[in-house]
């Protein structure tokens, strides 16, 4: 992308002071709002294999939330580099559980952590609020439904590439515009599929 191409703004968008979630709402403004990460997963960058099981999982997000944590974020899917795709079945195994047993414990906001729109769909039914997704919501051709569908609140990340090829020299012409006009895409496509403003988290 050329340095002097004209970018899609952000600018066109009221700034936001509160995000809206499933059928929660988290106010900004007041202080640093904290995310916990709960990784039902035996392979995860950080801490693969310590919270695989449910008891250790919901274990981890009850300490989590007693230290400070506004949301939590569950994933069964590793998406470090060079991880390995996991199934549905396999997939929807590890977060169900963790999800429903958290929804019935605590009214902390919870988010799914999945680029597959079958496992973001059981996860909602679940309990789950948030919808946050590492390619865009762009994985999945039915991810945006399923998000419009639940009016769920949406996370959409950037990633070049996939967790298996996003360390195989990634290049930027200029890192900041493109994703940039990447995010305002994703943003767009997002709002005309009928996601509010006020539900989307770039």
């Amino acid at each position: 992308m050329s340095t002097n191409q004209q970018l899609p703004t952000f600018e066109s968008l009221p700034r936001a002071n509160a995000w809206q979630l499933r059928t929660q709402r988290l106010e900004f403004g007041k202080r640093p709002l904290l995310m916990g990460i709960v990784n039902v997963t035996p392979d995860s960058f950080s801490d693969g294999g310590r919270f695989f099981a449910v008891d250790a999982a919901v274990n981890h997000a009850i300490q989590l939330i007693n230290d400070g944590a506004d949301l939590l974020d569950v994933g069964g899917e590793s998406t470090r580099p060079y991880a390995e795709p996991v199934s549905v079945a396999e997939e929807l195994r590890r977060v169900v559980p963790v999800i429903t047993a958290l929804r019935a414990m605590t009214e902390v906001p919870i988010s799914i952590d999945t680029s597959k729109a079958d496992v973001a769909a059981a996860a909602l039914a679940a309990g789950a609020e948030v919808i946050n997704d590492v390619t865009g919501l762009a994985g999945d051709p039915r991810m945006i439904d399923v998000a419009a569908s639940y009016q769920a609140g949406v996370c959409a990340m950037h990633m070049q590439g996939t967790p298996q090829t996003m360390q195989d020299k990634p290049t930027y012409n200029d890192v900041v515009q493109e994703i940039h006009a990447y995010l305002a895409q994703r943003r767009d496509q997002l709002l005309t599929a009928g996601i509010a403003h006020e539900r989307i988290c770039l």
